[in-house]
């Protein structure tokens, strides 16, 4: 083990929240005292954050492990640690078993695992890892056949009442040390109470906990203090933020009608107009959704607050009764059609984006077609389709996988080409137009930025443009992004005004 551990490498797989979870350990190991090293070769403590959604994802993680077996042999010093949704109390020993070689298993929300084998004083944790860590153990659900919400506490018991940070925070030494971009991810609720027979998810990451209203805030502060202009709120069904929080007059902050509905729990709409009113974050997005939770004040909180940006994810998954049903997810197909027809009324130029599985159990020609209509009737801007994956304890690999590896990967392509003709149409209807895009960064030599509705724009100048809100005007369209030439530099203002 080593002695005195100077520098760290965290490689991460899988979604946004892994991400956000990979910063937080960075923060933490930052405030005891290490930095980050330019290659995994380099580093004192290797943290691999694995994702456990699709077998392939899995498979990388696997290979990566045993790749750093070598290393550990050369440098038998070197910490190694393995976290993300790989890691249960109930994977854990048999992980053990079969990589002796990794030195700590543990999640985001058992950093003290981590701290722990860090030892020599690193498991007395600073003022500010006190106020913004976790040091939290979860107890992970079973895989339920029930379909909808969890019933019960949902998680009270993590701290919501009690104000106890129960997330890992971003130590103020962490924001000074780096610079931080004009975008960042923040998780706001950690785990699903869904039970959707396909997703491994709510017993690797347990119930829903929501983070306290007051508590993301705070965060968001520092951040845009920072210079961090958008934020991307995440959560695994982020439109059902706040339904474990206690109820306060405090926190109800989007159109409070009457005192009775200043007595209940705070939603995501809630959130978004608390964080509309911090003066230097100028965008605000969330994902991903789940069709059940996107109720009228979320959808009104997107026409109504400036800030937040026309575009959202609403995983549909498939397009006919019988493959949702199967896949308990809890809604039928017209249910879902005149959600987005809700969605596109209540909030002109919006974007809209969807998930999609092709070849689950018992999916029949008739059904995959269901899909590719349903797909080619909405014209989704962005469409992520995925080959169905047995992923173990889900009941959906109790099922038998009837269709044919072939025939999957035949009928994603299918879904992959019809999209890109759709994408494409859409894009192009904004070629001449100007838009106004919050530049990121340079990429390949082009200053890359989103517009307000998530679309990728590339332009070529001299000047510097990393986080600024500049006007381009669209001279070329692809599917996946768009060409323009800078006009000038927008007032943060304009996201008061509709724009692509």
């Amino acid at each position: 083990m080593v002695v005195n551990p100077r520098s760290y490498y965290i490689w991460t797989i899988g979604c946004q929240m892994n991400v956000a979870d990979s910063e937080r350990v960075a923060a933490l190991l930052e405030s005891a005292n290490m930095r980050p090293a330019a290659t995994l070769q380099q580093a004192d403590v290797i943290i691999l954050n694995s994702c456990v959604v699709r077998q392939g994802a899995e498979d990388k993680v696997i290979g990566e492990l045993g790749m750093l077996k070598s290393l550990k042999q050369r440098r038998p010093d070197v910490l190694l640690g393995l976290m993300g949704c790989m890691v249960t109390d109930e994977t854990r020993p048999a992980l053990e078993k079969r990589f002796p070689h990794v030195d700590v298993f543990f999640n985001v929300l058992e950093t003290n695992r981590l701290l722990a084998k860090l030892g020599n004083g690193h498991d007395r944790p600073t003022a500010s890892q006190s106020a913004g860590h976790a040091l939290a153990t979860t107890q992970m659900p079973e895989a339920s056949d029930q379909a909808g919400p969890w019933s019960g506490e949902n998680g009270v018991e993590f701290g919501a009442e009690t104000g106890q940070a129960w997330y890992p925070g971003l130590a103020p030494e962490f924001l000074d040390a780096h610079a931080l971009g004009p975008t960042k991810y923040v998780p706001v609720i950690y785990g699903c109470n869904m039970h959707c027979t396909f997703c491994i998810i709510p017993s690797r990451r347990g119930r829903e906990r929501s983070r306290p209203l007051a508590e993301i805030l705070a965060e968001a502060r520092r951040l845009a203090e920072h210079g961090v202009r958008e934020i991307t709120l995440l959560g695994q069904t982020v439109d059902a933020y706040g339904h474990d929080l206690p109820p306060s007059a405090d926190a109800i902050r989007f159109a409070p009608l009457s005192e009775d509905d200043r007595s209940r729990r705070p939603d995501l709409a809630d959130l978004l107009a608390a964080l509309s009113d911090i003066p230097d974050l100028w965008r605000l997005r969330f994902l991903t959704s789940h069709p059940l939770w996107m109720t009228d004040r979320i959808i009104s909180a997107v026409a109504q607050l400036p800030k937040v940006c026309p575009c959202i994810n609403i995983p549909v998954q498939a397009g006919h009764d019988d493959i949702l049903a199967a896949m308990r997810r809890g809604y039928t197909v017209d249910r879902y059609r005149r959600l987005v027809d809700k969605i596109r009324a209540a909030i002109p130029g919006v974007a809209v984006t969807t998930d999609l599985i092709v070849g689950f159990p018992g999916e029949s020609e008739e059904h995959f077609l269901a899909s590719y209509r349903l797909i080619e009737e909405i014209a989704f801007d962005v469409v992520h389709v995925a080959a169905f994956s047995p992923r173990p304890g889900t009941v959906a690999a109790r099922l038998a996988d009837d269709v044919p590896l072939e025939e999957k990967k035949r009928r994603l392509q299918a879904i992959e080409t019809l999209q890109e003709g759709i994408a494409r149409r859409i894009n192009e209807r904004l070629v001449g137009s100007t838009v106004e895009i919050l530049v990121e960064g340079a990429v390949k030599g082009k200053w890359m930025g989103r517009t307000r509705t998530d679309k990728i724009v590339f332009f070529e100048d001299d000047g510097q443009w990393t986080g600024k809100l500049v006007n381009v005007r669209i001279e070329k369209a692809g599917p996946w992004s768009l060409q323009g030439i800078v006009q000038t530099c927008a007032d943060h203002r304009a996201a008061e005004v509709e724009s692509p």
